[in-house]
């Protein structure tokens, strides 16, 4: 760890910072260790798929505002779903997943939340056909620590003041790298041109003291926007509630600032598995273990470099027979192996 004596801390003071460079791990401001100073909070999206009605509202604003093409007006014939996943042009995706499961309509709440059917295990359905729509929608994690960034060769991708991670697709040169990169399949290329893209967070709106226009356009306010650890103590007493009103299966979803990705900037509550949503249970950073691998990589190279040394000394060996033996096998007959 560094520390830089002249980076003011958040809010102005004189007091120093320090600079970290991780790539896994707990880490309280990613954007003070891509090398911002005297930022604001770190913002993100809290996503409360128990409240989602599946409108849509969210993928149509988001092309609106970000002037992203369609991305396919076919339905997938799995549900009511026209884009699948994320993509290159599917910044945002409403997932619908349509589950045979008891339910019952939930009691208000105060905030005036509409009524939505969820699951209450051990009770029987009047209808044993019952269907209950698991609905979320999906966008980029905007990780701490995301390999996206780590991986690209020209920095297209940065992270912003606002601890958020953003593609200038002016100066992608289109290889790929991020792609794999990212745990969350989230990150894609264009097929007409190669460079990839992916949610920005309306990075230009937040510039201007705007929330984001799929968290502006949702109508029951399952897309919440503001400073992420409001929003996740928001979100835990959100579980709180719907644990008391028996849907003990809701949990959330990339909150933990000590997970694999230390923690996402965008994160969900879920009411079933994250695998039913698509989601990786245990999402890792795939750069983790880049220190270690070229650590590896460094030790193979040094073990290299002294067996061919030792190759070219051997003939200098005293005692070398003449008559040209390889200095493998005058090595062997030196110490008693193999013919002399």
């Amino acid at each position: 760890m560094t520390t830089d004596e002249n980076a003011p801390a958040r809010g102005g003071s004189p007091t120093p910072s320090p600079v970290r460079r991780l790539l896994s791990g707990p880490e309280g401001d990613p954007a003070a260790d891509a090398g911002y100073h005297d930022v604001p909070d770190r913002v993100g999206f809290f996503t409360d798929t128990s409240v989602c009605i599946g409108c849509k509202a969210c993928e149509v604003a988001c092309k609106e505002w970000n002037a992203v093409p369609e991305d396919g007006l076919t339905l997938t014939g799995m549900s009511y779903d026209n884009t699948q996943s994320l993509g290159a042009s599917t910044w945002r995706h409403v997932a619908f997943i349509e589950q045979e499961k008891p339910a019952r309509t939930g009691p208000p709440e105060p905030d005036g939340r509409p009524l939505l059917p969820l699951t209450v295990p051990g009770e029987e359905a009047a209808d044993p056909g019952t269907t209950r729509w698991l609905m979320s929608s999906d966008v980029c994690k905007h990780c701490t620590h995301a390999a996206c960034l780590d991986v690209c060769p020209t920095g297209s991708l940065f992270r912003t003041e606002f601890g958020t991670v953003v593609v200038q697709e002016d100066i992608c040169n289109g290889c790929g790298y991020c792609v794999p990169a990212c745990p969350y399949g989230v990150i894609e290329q264009r097929p007409d041109d190669g460079r990839a893209f992916k949610c920005t967070m309306c990075y230009d709106r937040l510039g201007a003291g705007q929330e984001p226009a799929c968290a502006k356009a949702c109508p029951t306010d399952s897309i919440q926007f503001g400073p992420l650890e409001e929003l996740r103590e928001r979100a835990a007493l959100r579980v709180e509630q719907l644990h008391a009103t028996g849907v003990p299966e809701a949990r959330l979803y990339g909150h933990e600032p000590d997970d694999g990705v230390g923690g996402d900037g965008a994160f969900f509550l879920l009411l079933d598995d994250p695998e039913v949503y698509g989601l990786p249970p245990a999402p890792v950073v795939t750069t983790r273990d880049l220190p270690a691998m070229w650590k590896h990589a460094g030790a193979a190279a040094l073990t290299l470099l002294a067996a061919v040394g030792a190759a070219h000394a051997l003939p200098a060996l005293p005692g070398r027979p003449p008559g040209g033996r390889s200095p493998v096998r005058h090595l062997s007959a030196l110490f008693g192996r193999g013919p002399r």
